[in-house]
């Protein structure tokens, strides 16, 4: 059986109970059960709680493996890496920023691609216990409606995450209970797109506004912009118009004046005026922090010199190879003046660079000082309402309305404290949301989206292959012979669960 599927078989079943056929009529006190656990509130409020947590291994790092940032902006021309021949360990991050990934049949080994495929099923199987119990037990409406709202939302947008990266997956709509149950046949991408919408079209009206939810759930206007999101890949213009539109009339949410406060500090400035949705971490020893800044830090670094950027009481050396150092194809895409360019890079020279040039770009909008080496709290970012007015100005102008289109998007640009948009309005929607949104995981959605990943990224890997120091590599170091050999706007499959299923 799939690992995958374990975990939600044991989500089923609950934590220390059993599955299979009814062989006792009673069930032991000392197990966990769905039958016997889900009896009041307080049990679906901790287990919605518990449908979030994936979010944080989805968006950080988990272990050896996972974080979205390698398959979302890695996996683009936005960041790269930095080489280090010294160091041989690197070839599951390396395959995902080269497009090299090993795949046959449809199938890949790489871990980062495996781990989200099964944090995003972790998420699906918590939220179908969820949506299968809830109104089968009694307690106040508003919170009732409140919990579903936060599950039909997960669900969905783990359905969205998994659609837009593999293409066809197995679509799990109920908790399973056996083994037979476990493995699903693929779906269509058409399926899965009518479930995520039927999910968050249902949570819409069940969800409260962010004024009136608990700080970092999901809110009505979070459900709005999901499902906004999934009509804008869709191309249905005018339906993510309406949905913009109602975001943006709530007045629930406001741009920042100043870009480089958006983003949120170790420990404060979460959930701000600008944020939709974020994912929530804690810095400390409670289990709730996160460290993605630590891998988005350029290497080899010394105590010393990654002080610099983290502002710890006890700094750490970083030997290997540093992930999502923006490139220089991210950097010329800003325009000159432009405020958001001094906000989301810095640069960092180190001493032990096997490279002539020693000096770094890396990401700055989350570098915030924080009190422990590799634990910090700072929120990743899933929806702002930057992206609201970007998408809305796309909507409009792909159905005409160029002159409104440029409203929204002049708002975005005013922030960053450049001029009225000029010439092909398409293109330069498409160049905002490249800079207002870098490092942020939209890139290679982006592309996909928009029908340009291929030739884009063909491109970009010609650039390294014909500059290679320009991208990092010291000198004499080329990439491997292998590289931007297998450019797809899907990943293929992770092999560990199609070996454990009759279906892929």
């Amino acid at each position: 059986m799939k690992k995958s599927y374990i975990i939600t078989l044991l989500l089923s079943c609950g934590l220390l109970g059993s599955c299979g056929d009814d062989f006792l009529s009673i069930v032991p006190e000392t197990q966990l059960s769905s039958a016997t656990f889900f009896t009041k509130e307080a049990d679906f409020q901790q287990a919605v709680n518990a449908a979030y947590v994936p979010l944080r291994t989805i968006t950080n790092n988990s272990g050896t493996a996972g974080g979205a940032w390698i398959l979302g902006e890695q996996h683009s021309d936005n960041t790269y890496y930095v080489r280090n021949p010294l160091f041989g360990a690197t070839e599951q991050e390396e395959d995902v920023a080269d497009f090299a990934l090993p795949e046959a049949n449809g199938v890949t080994s790489n871990e980062h691609v495996r781990e989200q495929y099964r944090q995003d099923y972790l998420i699906i199987a918590r939220t179908n216990q969820i949506l299968d119990l809830i109104d089968k037990v009694e307690f106040g409406a508003d919170s009732k409606n409140n919990i579903k709202g936060q599950a039909l939302f997960l669900r969905a947008y783990a359905y969205f995450e998994l659609v837009r990266y593999f293409g066809k997956v197995p679509l799990h709509l109920t908790p399973v209970t056996n083994r037979s149950e476990a493995a699903l046949p693929l779906s269509e991408e058409a399926d899965i797109y009518n479930q995520i919408i039927k999910d968050v079209s249902e949570a819409i009206p069940l969800l409260p506004l962010k004024s009136k939810q608990e700080a970092g759930r999901v809110t009505s206007g979070a459900a709005r912009m999901l499902l906004a999101n999934v009509y804008i890949v869709q191309k249905k213009w005018a339906e993510a118009e309406k949905l913009l539109k109602e975001i943006v009339a709530s007045n629930e949410y406001s741009l920042i004046q100043n870009y480089e406060n958006v983003f949120s500090t170790s420990t404060g400035n979460k959930n701000n005026q600008e944020s939709v949705f974020e994912v929530q971490f804690l810095e400390g020893s409670a289990g709730l922090s996160g460290n993605f800044l630590y891998h988005f830090i350029p290497r080899d670094i010394t105590a010393a010199e990654i002080v610099t950027i983290t502002g710890t009481t006890n700094p750490q050396p970083l030997s290997g190879e540093g992930y999502n150092i923006p490139t220089p194809d991210i950097i010329a895409a800003y325009e000159p003046g432009d405020l958001r360019k001094d906000a989301s890079i810095a640069y960092i020279t180190l001493s032990n660079s096997s490279r002539l040039n020693k000096t770094y770009p890396y990401i700055k909008k989350y570098a915030k000082p924080h009190a422990l080496n590799n634990n910090h709290g700072m929120n990743w970012p899933v929806y702002r309402y930057s992206e609201v007015l970007l998408f809305l100005a796309e909507a409009l102008n792909e159905q005409g309305k160029s002159g409104e289109a440029a409203t929204f998007l002049n708002q975005v640009r005013k922030r960053a404290g450049l001029g009225e948009a000029s010439g092909d309005l398409r293109e330069a929607i498409y160049k905002e949301r490249r800079v207002e949104l870098a490092f942020e995981n939209k890139r290679w959605f982006d592309l996909v989206r928009t029908g340009r990943a291929i030739d884009v990224i063909t491109a970009y890997g010609n650039r390294i292959k014909a500059n290679p120091q320009a991208y990092y590599y010291p000198e004499g170091r080329t990439p491997r012979p292998h590289a931007f050999s297998n450019i797809k706007v899907f990943y293929p499959l992770p092999a560990d669960e199609a070996a454990l299923s009759p279906h892929f």
